[in-house]
């Protein structure tokens, strides 16, 4: 349940890195917004994985 949750975290993430890649806005905030879907898709996967034994 949490990892569909952050899958989708991800994507409005991405979409709006590249609405503010389109409306020029600086390019660390783009950078941000495309780290913090990286790491909501990482987060999503591990969460997939289960306990580790």
């Amino acid at each position: 349940m949490w990892s569909v949750l952050l899958m989708g975290l991800a994507g409005l993430l991405a979409g709006g890195a590249i609405s503010f890649r389109s409306q020029k806005l600086p390019k660390a905030l783009v950078i941000a917004f495309w780290v913090l879907a990286a790491m909501s898709l990482l987060a999503a996967y591990l969460l997939t994985l289960g306990p580790v034994r």
